[in-house]
């Protein structure tokens, strides 16, 4: 694509996956980084163009647009929990759908040159035994997926009706240094790093060992937004994953390995999803063959990895 003139805006940047887009970004000055009022802070070690947005708020997200004057918008902003959507339908579906209807709407009447990267999630596909592709058909099984397909046809639509250049990720589970704690891998380095510390008895709570996942890690997966945003087609979809289905057990087991002590593991029935999906295995070949993108970080180094995050963490915490 031909360079863009303006700053590159992230939304959700005080998020995951948008603290490690703004790493990779950090070379690409300027930026401007989004996060919800009242939600997580800003990093103040970050010396960005910080500001708080609420996205259901269509005229602040018009002003604040009409401000920054972004040449490109990665998306990241919205709800991302599986599990809590059974009980918190409503607002997923206001964040992830009017979150980016507003968003969008706002790119559309700046009527500027501006790229969009809108984030969707490869819980919009039907279930399957095979590896998950682009043509899988999207019928969601979750309430948090109902709401990402929503957001991903909205995407597509700003292409088709409004000729905007949108592209589109569908990224599969990924994991990494300061993931939230609902998320399995997190979960389980943050409860083995409080054991370590002798904050928690030797016990580790999970859910569903026998799930198997495909899981990238986050800096490869934002690597992959990168490569979307210079080079994808407009409404194009691409999946971001590894290819690969772990068993969320031998996660567990990997790293128990890594741990300084021993550890029970205890299945806690709090943690058991109403409805959880035995496999889900990505297939990332249009991502290869049209913008050479590949996972380059092992799993074994994203577990050592986050645990050693949520050792720090921990440590910090107690002082």
């Amino acid at each position: 694509m031909p360079p863009l003139k303006g700053p590159t805006l992230v939304t959700g940047a005080a998020g995951f996956a948008g603290s490690h887009l703004l790493d990779r970004l950090a070379d690409q000055a300027p930026l401007v980084a989004w996060y919800r009022p009242g939600g997580r802070p800003p990093d103040p070690s970050r010396h960005l163009e910080w500001h708080a947005v609420n996205l259901l708020d269509r005229d602040a997200v018009r002003l604040a647009l009409e401000i920054s004057a972004p040449s490109r918008i990665y998306h990241l902003a919205g709800a991302a929990h599986v599990d809590s959507s059974w009980s918190t339908v409503v607002a997923q579906l206001r964040t992830n759908v009017l979150g980016t209807h507003s968003l969008l709407e706002a790119v559309r009447m700046s009527q500027r040159p501006c790229r969009v990267l809108v984030v969707s999630s490869a819980q919009v596909y039907q279930r399957s035994d095979e590896p998950i592709d682009e043509d899988t058909p999207l019928v969601p099984a979750t309430p948090y997926g109902l709401s990402k397909l929503a957001q991903d046809r909205l995407a597509a639509a700003a292409v088709r009706d409004d000729h905007l250049d949108v592209v589109i990720a569908r990224p599969f589970n990924h994991a990494g240094p300061r993931q939230s704690p609902a998320f399995a891998v997190a979960s389980f380095a943050r409860q083995i790093a409080r054991i370590e510390a002798g904050l928690d008895p030797p016990e580790l709570r999970v859910g569903n060992l026998d799930a198997r996942r495909d899981l990238t890690d986050v800096r490869d997966v934002v690597e992959a937004y990168v490569r979307i945003m210079e080079g994808a087609p407009a409404g194009r979809p691409y999946n971001i994953c590894s290819g690969r289905a772990w068993r969320v057990g031998d996660l567990l087991e990997e790293l128990r390995h890594m741990s300084t002590v021993r550890i029970r593991v205890e299945v806690d029935p709090a943690r058991l999803r109403p409805q959880d999906i035995p496999v889900i295995q990505g297939d990332a070949s249009r991502l290869q063959a049209d913008l050479g993108w590949s996972p380059r970080v092992p799993v074994e180094q994203t577990l050592h990895d986050t645990l050693e995050w949520w050792r720090q963490e921990t440590q910090n915490s107690r002082h």
